[in-house]
């Protein structure tokens, strides 16, 4: 037990044993600073210094973007980078759906599989049950507060519509003799030009071939898709020059015409114009040489 003691007492007398650390100038042993130290000082200060030094360190790279260069840790502004391509992925998604949707619609009715727009809305809505017998058609007083509103606001859309057309300047695909006018009554919605076998055809306007096919009732077919909501349908072709997503410029030649198809009677270009979704007289966007 004495021993014990007296080895306790030389730890802590070794402990608290003062030291004096000089610092001399090596040429003339001129002494520049002392410092008075002892173990224990020493051992405190080493421990302080490793646990600021610990300390500062997690702190660092915790709130500072150091962390991002450690393995394991994951980049905020690579997180937020995902979440927003991952948002405009999503939007564009539903853009793609929506245009293919508005295509497909289209191209039934271009190529022949419904024979009208009245014809697709009536697969979607179902009004054989509605008697016109059991309808109010009165208007109320807020209807005939926004009729006159909308009456006045047409007056402005004429002139829109003119300042449209002349936006568009169309060039005529073919020259020839329109033997068959735009007409709704009988759901023809196009103009049928008779010309010589193997005339070229050039595209009315700049744009991209968004339909290249051959269909059983019009034979070979072109559609393109022009600015301002313009889309220009040339069937009976007898070769089609331009396949879908090619690009083409105003007068380029994009077909041959042709006798193809089940429904024609002879060598002619059957050309439709359409306007945001709905047909229109090719007439009074394009002047035809009769």
């Amino acid at each position: 037990m004495a021993k014990k003691k007296k080895t306790e007492r030389k730890l802590s007398q070794k402990l608290i044993h003062k030291y004096r650390l000089v610092i001399l100038n090596e040429d003339t042993f001129e002494e520049k600073l002392s410092f008075k130290l002892t173990r224990l000082n020493v051992i405190s200060f080493t421990t302080l210094f490793s646990i600021l030094l610990v300390t500062f360190t997690i702190l660092l790279i915790a709130f500072t973007p150091l962390k991002e260069y450690i393995p394991g840790y994951s980049s905020i502004a690579l997180k937020e980078k995902a979440t927003r391509l991952t948002l405009q992925v999503d939007s564009l998604e539903g853009v793609v759906q929506r245009n293919n949707a508005y295509y497909s619609s289209i191209k039934k009715v271009l190529t022949g599989e419904l024979s009208s727009i009245d014809q697709q809305t009536d697969t979607v809505l179902n009004t054989s049950n509605v008697s016109p017998k059991n309808i109010d058609f009165s208007a109320s007083s807020e209807e005939q507060e926004l009729r006159e509103e909308v009456e006045k606001k047409d007056k402005f859309n004429l002139l829109e519509s003119a300042v449209r057309k002349t936006e568009l300047n169309l060039f005529p695909p073919v020259n020839g003799r329109i033997t068959a006018d735009y007409d709704v009554e009988i759901k023809h919605y196009a103009v049928d030009i008779v010309t010589e076998k193997d005339t070229p055809i050039k595209a009315t306007a700049d744009g991209t071939v968004i339909f290249s096919e051959w269909t059983p009732s019009t034979g070979y077919v072109l559609i393109i898709e022009h600015s301002f909501g313009l889309i220009s349908a040339y069937k009976h072709n007898a070769e089609l020059l331009k396949d879908q997503g090619d690009l083409v410029k105003t007068g380029e030649v994009v077909a041959i015409t042709g006798n193809t198809g089940e429904i024609t009677t002879g060598p002619h270009l059957h050309f439709e114009l359409w306007l945001d979704g709905y047909p229109v007289d090719p007439r009074d966007y394009i002047t035809f040489e009769d």
